[in-house]
């Protein structure tokens, strides 16, 4: 067999719009690496390491909704996941993508499983690969009928149906969907399809087609790169909780409070963060490295949620962020990092959450500080 010529096709060959983007998008991959060496943003060995594969996990997520993804007849496919992370991901949640057209009418449908949150929300915004820019409209398992074997349905369209309903409105973009289960690993996901009620008989694409669908994944590239490595700010903080509004940058949900912190932690030292949560679904915190995903669950305890903490008499809870096992039911490990950031998520609280607080202490001492 003779060997594949590495040079790049003559611009005379057939479809040369996509050709010459698909350049782009192939020297845009090989200059994100300078993103992991910034000098005013410096990263640990293990986020270096990390920051390989998401390059590759923003590309994965940017051809499922730019380049594959069909509005016509669209599907939902999982956009983050243990090998696919990027965005915030974190351990305990499914989210799935499906693109939508505006004018058009969709019946989504699906079965709960084990899920203690779940929710679909359509964004809104541009077409050509940036980042959404506001939540046009979102329903969550509250609100649905859902029936003795778990299964409902919701329409997407820009006319009023009855049941549940979200309007599409001009600028509506995509549908994302979210299910939050206590147990990830041993849980029912849940379902979710999606299909257009007047999809065209037929598609051929084009040259020029393709080159826009390959330009919207470049774009989408482009803006996440721009998004990290996020600076760590004040460490062993935690910021103050928030609501998201419905004007928004990216793919938020509309009915959950944030709060974000960071670590920097020696080898002898553990944070402690003590706090409450009000009533609400579902609730977790994750450690995330600067690229905006979770270190390795699979192998040690990264995240942690509401039902797996173990809470204090008074119904509050105390998380210990450390680099080894202080003896504490609610050790969350760094993963080898000696700094990152700390995500708490809050979904339907009654009220927003008090901030948490924060104290180092040596970590022989962790197991039992404050007790």
């Amino acid at each position: 067999m003779a060997d594949s010529d590495p040079r790049p096709p003559p611009r005379s060959v057939p479809a040369p719009l996509t050709a010459a983007v698909f350049h782009e998008l192939v020297d845009e991959l090989r200059a994100l690496e300078g993103r992991l060496f910034l000098p005013d943003v410096p990263l640990d060995e293990p986020s270096v390491l990390e920051g390989y594969k998401w390059i590759f996990s923003v590309l994965a997520a940017g051809l499922d909704a730019q380049l594959w993804a069909d509005p016509a007849r669209p599907r939902f496919v999982d956009i983050v996941g243990p090998y696919r992370k990027w965005g915030g991901d974190n351990a305990d949640a499914y989210y799935q993508y499906a693109p939508v057209d505006p004018v058009r009418t969709y019946v989504v449908t699906g079965r709960k499983g084990d899920a203690d949150y779940l929710s679909l929300t359509v964004y809104g915004g541009p077409s050509d690969g940036r980042y959404s820019e506001r939540i046009v409209g979102t329903v969550n398992d509250r609100a649905l009928e859902i029936a003795d074997d778990g299964t409902f349905s919701v329409v997407l369209s820009p006319e009023p149906h009855q049941g549940a309903w979200i309007r599409l409105e001009p600028d509506a973009v995509c549908a994302i969907t979210r299910d939050y289960l206590a147990d990830p690993v041993g849980g029912r996901r849940a379902e979710w399809h999606i299909e257009s009620l007047d999809p065209p008989a037929t598609r051929r694409e084009d040259d020029a087609d393709l080159a826009r669908r390959f330009r919207a994944a470049l774009t989408w590239v482009r803006d996440q790169a721009r998004i990290v490595p996020i600076p760590l700010g004040t460490p062993n903080t935690v910021d103050e909780p928030y609501g998201v509004p419905s004007q928004t940058f990216g793919w938020a949900a509309g009915d959950a409070a944030y709060a974000m912190g960071s670590y920097e932690l020696a080898e002898d030292e553990a944070l402690v963060i003590e706090g409450r949560s009000p009533a609400c679904a579902f609730w977790n915190v994750c450690l995330w490295n600067q690229f905006l995903h979770t270190y390795d669950y699979a192998y040690e305890r990264v995240t942690l949620n509401g039902h797996q903490a173990v809470y204090e008499p008074d119904g509050s809870w105390r998380l210990v962020v450390a680099h080894r096992d202080p003896g504490h039911p609610n050790w969350i490990s760094t993963a080898g990092h000696s700094r990152g950031r700390i995500w708490f998520r809050w979904f339907l609280p009654d009220s927003t959450p008090s901030r948490p607080t924060t104290r180092v202490v040596p970590v022989s001492e962790a197991a039992g500080s404050g007790s």
